[in-house]
């Protein structure tokens, strides 16, 4: 091979296409910032896959261009090319290759889900109720619910979600998490927020006219600064008068009392 006078020409072309893929790949800014444990292990797997494909991308598309520039003949040579019976060590290694590839592709998403859904025993559990075309969070120990879904950094979360209507998914960029919500199931979802901030919530199925619009937001918080809100949101849903407010003066969910979309700090959960 290194004999053939192919070669040269070939690793020149294969120079060039496997720098413009490196640099298209690390010189744009693809994925979000990382603001969840499970993130960092998605990106990882992430980025194995994308390096292997393209070290396939290079190869194949080195060959081919090469292949096309080199091999063509004149527009008047209508003449069959010379009989091919195939290449026994090129079909095993093509074979082999991809098999390997996909098995530790397979082993390695196993381990990242497996770590992802591992449950902390001093974990903060939230039910999460989605409806066309709405969020809403419900704190079961302190019996508070809101439009936004607040959390203090450094402990992990578990959501209990349920639909009301239709399928919605609930999905965080930053976290690198998604997961389906189901009518008449119970989804779990995990993460460990690892930064503060506001993130947004995005239901990633199509669930109605109202889809584009069905966000909420996540707001990762110094976890003295979620103490004070949560026991402040205690307080006020212990001081609201108890008889419920007529069918037709009820806020929509995700919006206050004058249908403005701002969220309520805390309101009584719903039994």
């Amino acid at each position: 091979m290194l004999r053939s006078r192919h070669t040269v020409p070939l690793l020149i072309l294969m120079v060039v296409i496997g720098a413009i893929s490196v640099s298209v790949a690390l010189f744009i800014d693809w994925l979000p910032d990382q603001a969840a444990d499970q993130a960092e292990r998605v990106d990882q797997l992430l980025w194995f896959v994308i390096w292997v494909s393209l070290a396939i991308f290079t190869i194949v598309t080195s060959v081919l261009l090469y292949a096309a520039i080199r091999f063509r003949v004149g527009e008047d040579d209508d003449a069959d090319g010379p009989p091919t019976h195939g290449n026994t060590t090129l079909e095993v290694v093509w074979t082999v290759v991809p098999a390997v590839l996909l098995a530790v592709v397979a082993v390695w998403a196993y381990l990242v889900l497996s770590d992802n859904e591992a449950l902390a025993s001093d974990r903060l559990v939230v039910d999460v109720t989605a409806e066309q075309f709405a969020w809403s969070f419900t704190y079961p120990d302190a019996q508070v619910e809101t439009g936004d879904l607040r959390v203090p950094v450094g402990r992990q979360v578990e959501l209990k979600m349920r639909a009301k209507d239709v399928i919605h998914d609930f999905y965080v960029k930053e976290f690198r998490v998604k997961q389906d919500v189901v009518p008449g199931i119970t989804t779990r979802l995990i993460f460990d927020p690892n930064k503060t901030g506001t993130y947004q919530v995005i239901c990633a199925e199509l669930c109605g006219v109202g889809h584009g619009v069905m966000r909420a937001r996540v707001i990762v918080m110094e976890p003295g600064a979620y103490q004070q809100w949560i026991d402040t949101a205690r307080r006020e849903v212990a001081a609201a008068p108890s008889a419920p407010a007529p069918a037709d003066a009820s806020p929509a969910p995700g919006t206050d009392a004058a249908g403005s979309g701002d969220t309520p700090e805390g309101t009584p959960a719903q039994p």
